[in-house]
């Protein structure tokens, strides 16, 4: 005789791991220790960010997973990726550790491809085109909240200023942390959705496409990642990809000097 216990994996697959809590508490302490001057400011920055661009990224693969599985993928949840657990992701060095060198040596919001969705249990362009750019969207819908209140000028404290270079400005050290995080999920935002194999933007138009460009395009897809890579090194595509970031955060009312002090604080080795 057998037992069905449905119910009760189904309740485990869908369980908020400890090492997303874990993150989450990483990021809510460190958050409250810059915006209150508790410590090293820089280190306290360093916390903030390193730790807040991990949780985005879970719940950038997470959107994926839950929009898969509304898709009609119902294998994601057997595999953890509703659980927000980064080490149940399908590529741990693509989706996390690399993301994180490249935004520590470069500055730039890397996106990475981690969930596997069994595409061939979903049906319609539409909900294939939907999985791809939910990942994309969890970024801006982050970049938002975090650049909101800096434009709507709800963090202003004049007695509050950074020192930077050894000087003073008149930024506070928590502004400058919000400032570079939401430069770094509009810049993912923004490579994500170019429309190049491997990334969430091709995703989005690959359905769309003839089955001969399909198949034509596939054999690139490995080296998506490695071209835009090479490409933002250009000093002319370098320019023009952070001119556009720039450009966004304008639109939430925040000046680029926001992502530059925090950038500057997140490098406490240099310090």
């Amino acid at each position: 005789m057998t037992f069905a216990a449905t119910p009760r994996s189904r309740s485990e697959d869908r369980r908020i791991s400890p090492v997303f809590w874990v993150l989450l508490a990483t990021l809510g302490t460190s958050a409250w220790a810059v915006y209150s001057g508790y410590g090293n400011a820089s280190f306290g920055v360093f916390l903030f960010v390193i730790s807040g661009w991990m949780v985005s990224l879970c719940l950038h693969e997470y959107a994926h997973a839950r929009t898969a599985l509304h898709g009609g993928d119902i294998t994601v949840g057997a595999k953890g990726y509703l659980t927000l657990n980064p080490l149940k992701y399908a590529n741990v060095l693509l989706s996390f550790v690399l993301p994180i060198v490249f935004m520590i040596l470069g500055g730039i919001g890397l996106p990475g491809g981690s969930v596997w969705i069994e595409r061939s249990r979903i049906q319609g362009r539409l909900k294939h085109s939907l999985i791809s750019a939910a990942g994309p969207l969890v970024n801006v819908v982050i970049a938002a909240a975090l650049l909101i209140p800096i434009g709507a000028g709800w963090l202003d404290d004049p007695t509050v200023h950074a020192v930077w270079n050894g000087y003073e400005l008149p930024y506070s050290p928590f502004s400058g942390a919000l400032g570079f995080l939401g430069f770094l999920q509009l810049s993912a935002a923004v490579l994500n959705l170019l429309p190049i194999p491997g990334l969430d933007g091709y995703g989005i138009v690959e359905p769309w496409l003839s089955y001969k460009t399909r198949r034509a395009v596939e054999p690139f897809a490995p080296y998506g990642m490695l071209a835009v890579f090479a490409l933002l090194w250009q000093p002319e595509v370098n320019t023009f990809f952070f001119g556009i970031v720039h450009d966004l955060m304008n639109l939430f009312g925040v000046d680029t000097d926001y992502a530059t002090l925090g950038r500057y604080l997140f490098s406490f080795w240099k310090n």
